[in-house]
């Protein structure tokens, strides 16, 4: 997000460098709409945008300060101080680091051509009148990495499975597979639950099964909103317990993708051995305020547990949170991302919220690489947070809608600033999952 002068974020910046290591805030700001929760619905394929409280009451310890632009590929995380590299210390190009360069041909499928886009993330069908969007690659500083080739792609994948689990950014990253895929043979539907937010497809020629399970805190969490998003009570999510809709699939996937993150912030009760140990955002009830912070970091932790102490022979990437790019306000309070072009380093910045999630989930990560190895687990880095900061031309905008300014060119309209267009942006994830699949039959 644009960088903005809050009082309040000098006052944190004076309250570090007095080296506190642990503090207790609240900021008055009710509302921030980062968390889209994007919801299938079987009949209308409609999509929600629901609300999502910020810090209210909420402790917050101080995070480690993480350079933004020190990702390494693989196994590697970036540490205080780290500086960055091209090159990472196996001697192989640092596929995170780079940034965006013109491109003169077209993506691998068009609107047109991919039936797996949902209309609210089809920028093109809903009147998008800019294209330059489709014109940049991803370029890693020192090298070159290769476009996804979808055959040679379906051969190293010949008789294996893949699944993407968490949220709607997931559901987004495997519709982008599917269409680049889909170019050589169509998948073919095999599963989808009632709501249609896990589903499973093939493609029978080459018996390459993808997945997408829903699972957004990635732990057992009970959620009570309607198809619009709507809450009627806060979310029930239990600490302890992981979410069975991928753990008892886990040993059957060769590849898994696994992401959180933005539902963390909605209003939560916890749960820890089925009694509440306390809550976020939840002014109405008698219940210490815990954070976010300290929900996230003990699910993710469970969740590496879980994956180190595992006997998975495949390789299991986790994929780093992506930011959005509302500008002038938030998706409730007119909030828009009307660029048409990629930014340069510098010129947006994580907002604090997502520093606090990055820097949680990095941290974990770290902790259980070293274990990972140790136990034979091909556990990896995908991280798509700095190159995603750079793209705030690829959202779908006002464009989630269709022609959404055909009557009136002056109407409000509520903007897509997380979501991807398809094609666009999201699709150089898969040119990245490609080149780091490769490397296993290196």
């Amino acid at each position: 997000m644009v960088k903005k002068m809050y009082s309040w974020k000098s006052w944190w910046r004076s309250v570090s460098k007095n080296n506190f290591f642990v503090l207790k805030f609240g900021v008055s700001i009710l509302l921030v709409g980062l968390g889209f929760a994007l919801l299938y619905n079987r009949s209308s394929d409609f999509s929600s945008v629901s609300d999502t409280p910020f810090l209210e009451n909420t402790q917050v310890s101080q995070p480690p300060l993480i350079s933004l632009n020190s990702q390494e590929s693989g196994d590697q995380i970036p540490s205080q101080g780290y500086e960055v590299k091209s090159i990472d210390s196996s001697g192989k190009c640092n596929l995170f680091v780079g940034d965006w360069v013109p491109y003169q041909g077209e993506p691998l499928y068009t609107n047109n051509s991919c039936s797996f886009i949902e209309e609210h993330q089809n920028c093109m069908k809903n009147g998008r009148p800019d294209k330059d969007y489709l014109h940049w690659r991803w370029n890693p500083l020192g090298c070159e990495l290769p476009r996804l080739e979808p055959e040679r792609f379906l051969e190293l994948m010949k008789n294996k499975s893949l699944a993407l689990i968490g949220d709607s950014i997931s559901r987004n990253h495997v519709q982008s597979l599917l269409c680049m895929l889909s170019t050589v043979e169509n998948a073919v539907e095999v599963y989808h639950d009632e709501e249609y937010k896990s589903r499973r497809w093939i493609f029978p020629s080459y018996n390459f099964m993808v997945s997408v399970i829903w699972s957004p805190f990635l732990a057992k969490a009970l959620i009570f909103e309607d198809v619009n998003g709507v809450s009627t009570s806060e979310i029930e999510l239990h600490l302890d317990e992981l979410d069975q809709s991928w753990t008892k699939q886990f040993d059957t996937f060769d590849y898994m993708i696994f992401s959180s993150g933005k539902w963390f912030i909605k209003g939560t009760i916890y749960y820890e051995n089925n009694h509440i140990l306390g809550c976020h955002y939840c002014p109405k009830r008698n219940l210490t305020e815990l954070g976010f912070n300290f929900a996230f970091r003990r699910v993710i932790h469970n969740v590496f547990d879980y994956i180190v102490q595992s006997k998975h022979k495949g390789m299991i990437f986790y994929r780093t949170l992506t930011p959005d790019h509302f500008e002038n306000g938030q998706w409730f309070s007119g909030g828009t991302c009307n660029r048409s072009l990629p930014s340069k380093g510098g010129e947006f910045e994580l907002n604090e919220m997502d520093r606090y999630l990055r820097n949680i989930e990095l941290g974990e990560l770290e902790k259980a690489l070293g274990k990972a190895s140790e136990n034979g687990i091909n556990l990896k880095l995908f991280d798509v947070t700095n190159l995603s900061l750079l793209r705030p031309d690829g959202h779908p905008g006002p464009y989630r809608f269709f022609q959404p300014f055909a009557k009136d060119k002056n109407v409000e309209v509520v903007n897509d600033c997380l979501h991807w267009c398809l094609p666009g942006p999201i699709d150089y994830w898969n040119d990245l999952l490609m080149e780091m699949v490769k490397d296993t039959y290196a």
